[in-house]
C-alpha cells in the first residue's frame, strides 16, 4: 500500500470501504439463502425481502463512495473521514434493521420505545451521513479549483 502522507490520512476511508464491501458480500449471500428458502435465514430477516436487497445495495453503494473519495488523493479533516465511514454504515444499517424488524417498516410510525429510538437513530444517520459526504464534496471541488488557479 502507497504510504503517502496525503493518502495515510484517509486511510479510513479505504479500510471502511472494504468493510462494507465484505457486508455486501455477506448479504448478498444472505438473499441466496433467502431465495432458496433457508428457514434459520427467513427467521433471521423476516421483513421484505426488498428491504435486504436495498441494504445490500446501499453498502455496496456506500463503499463505492467510500473507494472513490479514497482515489480522488485529497486529503481530508478527520471529522469529515470518519463521519463518511460512520454514516456509509449506519446509513446502510437502516434498510437491514428494517428487514430484521418488520415492526420498523411500517406506513405509520409504530408507538414505543423501539421505533422511537429507530427514527432517533434515522435522523442521526442521515445527519452524519450528509455532513460527512457533503463536507466531502466540497473539499474533493474546492481541491479541483485550486488546481485551475
Amino acid at each position: 500500500m502507497n504510504k503517502d502522507a496525503r493518502d495515510a490520512s484517509n486511510v479510513v476511508l479505504l479500510r471502511g470501504a472494504a468493510l462494507a464491501l465484505l457486508m455486501a458480500l455477506v448479504l448478498a449471500w444472505c438473499l441466496v439463502g433467502l431465495n432458496f428458502g433457508l428457514p434459520a435465514i427467513h427467521s433471521l430477516f423476516p421483513g421484505k425481502f426488498t428491504r435486504l436487497l436495498q441494504a445490500h445495495l446501499d453498502f455496496l453503494l456506500m463503499s463505492s463512495l467510500l473507494f472513490g473519495f479514497y482515489a480522488a488523493k485529497v486529503s481530508l479533516p478527520w471529522s469529515v473521514r470518519w463521519a463518511m465511514v460512520i454514516g456509509a454504515f449506519t446509513n446502510s444499517s437502516l434498510f437491514l434493521l428494517q428487514a430484521m424488524f418488520p415492526l420498523l417498516d411500517t406506513p405509520e410510525p409504530a408507538d414505543g420505545v423501539f421505533p422511537a429510538a429507530f427514527r432517533l437513530f434515522m435522523l442521526a444517520s442521515i445527519l452524519v451521513t450528509s455532513y460527512g459526504f457533503g463536507k466531502g464534496a466540497v473539499f474533493v471541488l474546492r481541491s479541483t479549483l485550486s488546481d485551475q488557479a
